[in-house]
Parts: C-alpha cells; structure tokens; sequence
C-alpha cells in the first residue's frame, strides 16, 4: 500500500495520551519514509469540526481511559466528526495503573465504525488522572520501549500489506462493551462523583489562565478561576499544572474512591500492544 501521512490525533488531559501517540507516529513515519503531523482535540472548539482522513493516511488515534472505557463525552466527538474514508488507523488507549477494561476495544470499534481499517492497537499505563501516586512515572522507559515497538512492528506490517485488512485488529477487551467501571464505598453502595468539581484555594491563586486555557471542556472562567461554570470530566489537568497549586478537590466520595485506587490497585499494571 501506498502511504502518504501518519497522524497522530489525540485527547490528554495531563500529557501521557499525547506522549504515547506521537511516538508511536513518529516513529512510524520515520520507518515508512513519510511525513507526520499531529493533532489534538483537547479543545471543545475542536472538537466541533469535522476530521477526515483518506487511503493514503495512517491515524494513531489515543484517548485516555476513564471507568474502563472512551470518556462518554469524547464519544460525539469520535463517532460523528472523525471520518475514515479508507484510512489505516491504530487505536491507543492510556489507563491509570488500574485496568484497560474495554477502553481499547470500545475504540477500536468506534474507528472501524466510522470508517477506518485498523491495523494494530496498544494499551498504556499513565499516572492515573486523580492521583500521583497510582501509575507514578509511567510511562516510563520500558513502556516506552513497548511504545516504540509497537510503532516498528505496524510499521513492518503496513509495509506488507497490499490492500487494506477487511478484518478489525484483534485487542483486549469484551464485545458487546461493558457498561462503565461504578466506584463503590466499602458498604458496596455507588459512588457518584460525575458532578465534582475542582475547588480553588484563592490565597494561592495568581490568576495566570492556565487552567482556564487547558479545560478541555472549557468550564473555568477565564477571568476567576475559581468558577467552573460547565462540566468537569475529572481529567486533573487544571490541578497537575496549576503552577501554585491552588486547585484541588475535597468531594468525600472522589477522595474515598481515590485512596481506595492508590490501595487496591498499587501494583504495576502490564501494557499490552496488538498489531
């Protein structure tokens, strides 16, 4: 097959997702002989238009994992602006040291639906978005190695290939996708936090903008950072790079089911890559 493009296209809230994507491109455009370009869609005003690709592009499209599966608010986004068109496409999913679930599959699906022909997939580990303890440092260097290899190995793949796989790669996961991951306190009873928001400790506040900038849901003021006038998908950017530190959350049920995370799910979580 003839390739022209590999594309990294993108959500990260805190910089793994990204990180992990645009090796995995680069390092297959570098062995394919072929240009790379990138593109993330942290921004809502991005998330508004249309995305699409042809034969001659290969897209490494990664999202983070939140409650084992696509963020349900990423979910318009994927199914209805991204267009295939004949396109090879590798799914990539970055989790929090707990459990890729059906995050990998769910995408994989989603690409295949919209068009695309995939061609390998890889599941990550990340510092998990609520804490810097779970997943602390990952990726690091042996997931990047695996990182890096996954780009070779499809690469070598897409070398080979004539016409494009009428197959879905195979990946981890269970189809038909299972409802998203419930935390629960120790009683067994849900906890819902879907309408947490990040508090702001003004005495440290300098006003910079930063978190207002990086909102992927565009949901804090611009001009007073302590009100988040929308949605909050608990994706912790605004609090990992809050310069002073001035963000934080104090909901009950997310600082429970944050500890009981770092607790149950303190050993290191195996990546996995498909191809």
């Amino acid at each position: 097959m003839k390739l022209n493009t590999v594309w990294a296209v993108y959500f990260s809230g805190t910089g793994t997702t990204e990180k992990v994507v645009t090796t995995i491109a680069e390092t297959m455009a570098k062995k394919l002989d072929i240009s790379y370009k990138s593109i993330s869609f942290n921004s809502p005003d991005v998330r508004q238009e249309e995305l699409s690709f042809g034969e001659g592009d290969l897209v490494i499209v990664g999202t983070p994992v939140y409650a084992g599966r696509v963020p349900n608010l990423l979910l318009p986004y994927l199914k209805e602006k991204l267009h295939g068109n004949g396109a090879l496409a590798v799914p990539v999913s970055l989790f929090g040291n707990r459990n890729v679930d059906d995050g990998l599959m769910e995408l994989r699906n989603i690409l295949e639906e919209d068009g695309f022909h995939t061609v390998g997939g890889g599941a990550f580990v990340g510092e998990h978005s609520f804490s810097k303890i779970l997943g602390a440092g990952r990726p690091d260097a042996d997931d990047m190695a695996l990182v890096v290899k996954l780009g070779e190995k499809v690469a070598d793949k897409v070398l080979a290939l004539e016409v494009a796989p009428t197959t879905p790669v195979h990946v981890t996961g269970c189809d038909p996708i299972r409802p998203y991951y419930t935390p629960r306190d120790r009683n067994g009873n849900p906890i819902n936090i879907l309408k947490v928001k990040p508090k702001t400790d003004m005495d440290k506040c300098i006003q910079c903008g930063l978190c207002a900038s990086i909102c992927p849901m565009g949901s804090i003021d611009l001009e007073d950072a302590s009100l988040i006038k929308g949605i909050c998908i608990k994706c912790c950017g605004c609090e990992k790079k809050c310069p002073t530190g001035a963000k934080y959350y104090d909901d009950e049920g997310y600082l429970f089911h944050k500890t009981e995370l770092e607790e149950v799910y303190a050993r290191r979580a195996t990546a996995e890559i498909f191809y």
